[in-house]
């Protein structure tokens, strides 16, 4: 609007010109519309600033000042076109810098226009006032109990035909054939039931976690983060068991980061990869039938070398080829180690998201575990995968075949670290000596049973408060009803959190104290939803409920409760600035238990504790200072 008044006035006298009339009015006219638009996106901020979360009433005049805005858009667009036109009207013949600014200004106007529609589509709750229906007890009231059925049936059925869309909308660059579409569906299934029964918008869930990041740093009562260990006195056995164990991790670490490929050494090598890798891309590589899927210009083969320091003989089979359900993976012989190495992929695409998000549960029978249990469906689909392609097709054969007193070693990281777990349980009876090593696994993965079944085996590494490690249905449950509690219960506007959050977070400082309805309220009163609280939630879902109830035994939650593999390692940041970059961060290292993750950590550091070249930098560091005090 600046811009334009400034141009106006500056040229005020220069539309005399051919067709200069029609751009003087055009220009007057933007100028009118402009600043109505200003004032109702004033208005709206201002209005928006009031009350709180949970307190609407000083906003209830927000929907009619948002309406007037909307009812701006049909002159702002007629505008928009009619500039254009008259733009594009030969006859104008004014002075250059006066068209050059009037063609800016349509421009301008297009871009804002085009900007706004896709930030409506974005955020556009299509449900919209459906969700109230969501609350049985309100329908029962004015329904027979077959029309109430019928219509939350619809209204289900709706949600996760909105969530689907906007799944195969994020996912339109990829192929899809019957795998994608169940897969769409299961996870539009998923995102409807977690979101359906709470009336929380973007800003709401980031102001909850910045007020959970600020909860949780006060009551940490040192500047080390949070670890629960163990209940036993450390023995020098198992501190011997644990040096040799973070020595092993430290050691295949580099496979699990290596089957990532050229993307991963790119990352960590930013300005040197490219031109090692071209050196390499043609050179000889094993033969085609040892390689399955695409490697344009041998980038990732040649990245995987560079990682492993291996030689191109030591490959008895590597596969590129990534679908849903079916990820990359690499067999290679460390004759360091003397292992037989099996290496899975993580997460690197839009495929392997989906195969991620594919949270169903599904039975796992095995013979030689008596309590058969849960396990991720769709790791464990990627997992089967890999054991036809190593059973079937001979893979691990030809491998013992030429290492016959080798060792059967499985790691993988992420997703990766996920689908090696099951895949090491498939194979377990076949290879009794394997060992398997998962880095940064998802959280739900197995059932109880099959978590202590695999603690003779399996080593999961933790490095600090990785979300990815914490992920499970539950605990999003549990973090879901934490936000709604914090945040609904909370004196302050909505800016204030946000605006005082983000200074926390970027520059440190003591956690705000911000007041709210929980203070002075014992234990037992806190175990009761609030009234604000209840304001934010439609109703209560059936996962959220076998939270805080008892389960039926004939009837268990959609989701039960999945746990990391095998016996646990949680690497911890012993003394370290949260806020600023340290390149001499020391860590520490110890035995841990899954009931450490059974809540999610918020911090600025819950995904980059995630990152493969932080794991490995973790257990270098560790390996380092292990083999230091030895030699000492």
């Amino acid at each position: 609007w600046i811009g334009i008044f400034v141009l106006y006035t500056v040229h005020k006298g220069q539309f005399n010109c051919p067709g200069g009339g029609l751009l003087h009015s055009y220009l007057l006219g933007l100028i009118i519309l402009l600043a109505s638009i200003i004032c109702a996106l004033c208005a709206l901020v201002y209005v928006s600033m009031q009350g709180t979360i949970s307190n609407p009433g000083p906003r209830k005049s927000l929907p009619k000042i948002l309406y007037t805005r909307l009812l701006l858009y049909f002159p702002e667009f007629i505008w928009a076109v009619v500039g254009a036109v008259w733009v594009s009207d030969n006859s104008v013949q004014c002075e250059k810098t006066v068209i050059n600014g009037v063609i800016g200004t349509v421009i301008a106007s297009w871009i804002i226009i085009i900007f706004t529609v896709i930030g409506v589509v974005i955020v556009f709750d299509p449900l919209g006032g459906k969700k109230t229906f969501y609350l049985p007890d309100g329908v029962s009231r004015n329904l027979e109990s077959s029309q109430s059925g019928q219509l939350l049936y619809n209204v289900k059925s709706s949600a996760t035909r909105v969530w689907e869309k906007r799944i195969r909308l994020l996912c339109c660059c990829i192929v899809q054939d019957d795998d994608h579409r169940v897969a769409f569906t299961s996870i539009a299934e998923l995102f409807r039931s977690y979101f359906s029964d709470t009336d929380l918008v973007p800003s709401d869930i980031a102001a909850g976690l910045i007020l959970l990041h600020q909860e949780q740093d006060k009551m940490e009562n040192c500047p080390k983060e949070p670890e629960e260990v163990l209940c036993h006195s450390p023995s020098s056995l198992v501190t011997d068991d644990l040096d040799v164990e973070l020595e092993n991790a430290a050691h295949y670490m580099l496979f699990a980061a290596a089957a990532y490929g050229w993307p991963y050494y790119v990352y960590t090598n930013p300005y040197t990869a490219l031109c090692k890798l071209n050196g390499d891309c043609c050179r000889n590589r094993p033969t085609d039938s040892d390689i399955t899927g695409s490697d344009r210009h041998n980038f990732h083969f040649g990245s995987i070398l560079k990682i492993t320091g291996l030689q191109y003989r030591d490959f008895i089979h590597i596969s590129f080829h990534n679908k849903i359900y079916e990820i990359p993976f690499f067999v290679a012989l460390d004759h360091k180690k003397e292992a037989i190495v099996v290496a899975v992929r993580g997460t690197l695409s839009f495929e392997d998201i989906l195969t991620d998000l594919s949270a169903d549960c599904e039975d796992l029978t095995l013979e030689e575990v008596l309590e058969n249990g849960f396990v991720h469906k769709g790791i464990t689909q990627a997992a089967n995968y890999i054991y036809r392609k190593l059973i079937n097709d001979g893979i691990l054969n030809q491998a013992f075949t030429i290492a016959p007193e080798y060792k059967l070693v499985i790691v993988g990281h992420s997703l990766g670290g996920g689908t090696a777990s099951i895949l090491a349980i498939m194979l377990r009876n076949s290879f009794p000596t394997l060992r398997c090593y998962a880095f940064s696994p998802p959280g739900g993965l197995l059932s109880k049973s099959l978590a202590d079944y695999t603690k003779h085996f399996i080593v999961s590494v933790i490095v600090g408060k990785d979300l990815v490690a914490r992920l499970s249905m539950p605990n999003m449950e549990d973090l879901k009803r934490r936000i709604v509690r914090i945040v609904a219960n909370c004196n302050r506007p909505k800016y204030q959190i946000l605006l005082r959050g983000c200074w926390y977070e970027v520059f440190g400082g003591d956690p705000d104290d911000f007041p709210t309805e929980l203070d002075g309220r014992n234990q037992d009163a806190l175990s009761q939803p609030l009234l604000a609280e209840e304001s934010l939630m439609v109703h209560r879902s059936p996962s959220y409920n076998a939270l805080e109830e008892e389960p039926h035994l004939n009837s268990p939650p959609q989701y039960p409760h999945l746990y990391l593999p095998g016996k646990i390692i949680h690497v911890v940041e012993e003394c370290s600035s949260r806020r600023l970059c340290s390149s001499d961060i020391k860590y520490t290292a110890r035995w841990s238990n899954e009931t450490v993750f059974s809540s999610i950590l918020i911090s600025p550091k819950m995904i980059t504790d995630h990152m493969p070249d932080v794991v490995l930098k973790a257990l270098n560091s560790l390996s380092q200072e292990h083999g230091s005090c030895l030699s000492c």
